[in-house]
């Protein structure tokens, strides 16, 4: 239930937060961590993170936007990879800011950073994770993915993707070597 109401909260207070200018603003979701998001070890559980990394990229869709272009044609949102490195723990109660940034896309997919920033006390500022996240929006009308530069259209955003940086480059190959190695043994 907890998840539901964090996705209801990130619905209601999306206009509060305002418009993101894509690409270049990320959008920024302030959490506190609860008990019901802990394990074993009394902090943040590992899947919490990549449960409240959907909430982070619904955020950028909604404040950008595409969210009512998605609702409209029926897309539906893939996620395609995901890596993180986790640094530092979050434990209950502790107070930190999600924030997700559009990094790079190319046909069809992009490539969005996730941090998850600690929030207050000694280590302000530091990062406790951080994820790369590769998806797209697929039509199932179409049974294909949309092409970026149509969602770029939509948002009224006509820029070209900026280059990978190593980090995004070594990701999307361990990737596409994960793909390859899963068709091979199928």
């Amino acid at each position: 239930m907890n998840l539901w109401l964090r996705l209801i909260w990130v619905l209601l207070t999306a206009k509060g937060r305002g418009h993101l200018d894509v690409p270049r603003e990320p959008s920024a979701l302030a959490f506190r961590v609860w008990p019901h998001d802990l394990d074993i070890s009394i902090h943040m559980n590992n899947g919490r993170y990549l449960t409240l990394m959907d909430l982070g990229r619904l955020d950028f869709m909604v404040r950008s936007g595409l969210w009512r272009e998605v609702l409209r044609h029926r897309w539906t949102p893939i996620a395609s990879a995901v890596t993180i490195r986790f640094q530092r723990e979050l434990r209950t109660f502790q107070k930190f800011r999600l924030e997700t940034r559009l990094l790079c896309w190319d046909i069809a997919l992009v490539v969005m950073e996730q941090t998850f920033v600690i929030d207050g006390g000694a280590r302000d500022g530091q990062a406790a994770a951080r994820a790369l996240f590769k998806g797209g929006l697929y039509d199932r009308k179409e049974k294909k993915f949309v092409e970026i530069s149509r969602l770029m259209a939509l948002l009224g955003v006509s820029e070209v993707s900026p280059p990978s940086t190593p980090e995004v480059a070594a990701f999307l190959h361990a990737d596409d070597q994960l793909k390859q190695a899963g068709r091979v043994s199928t």
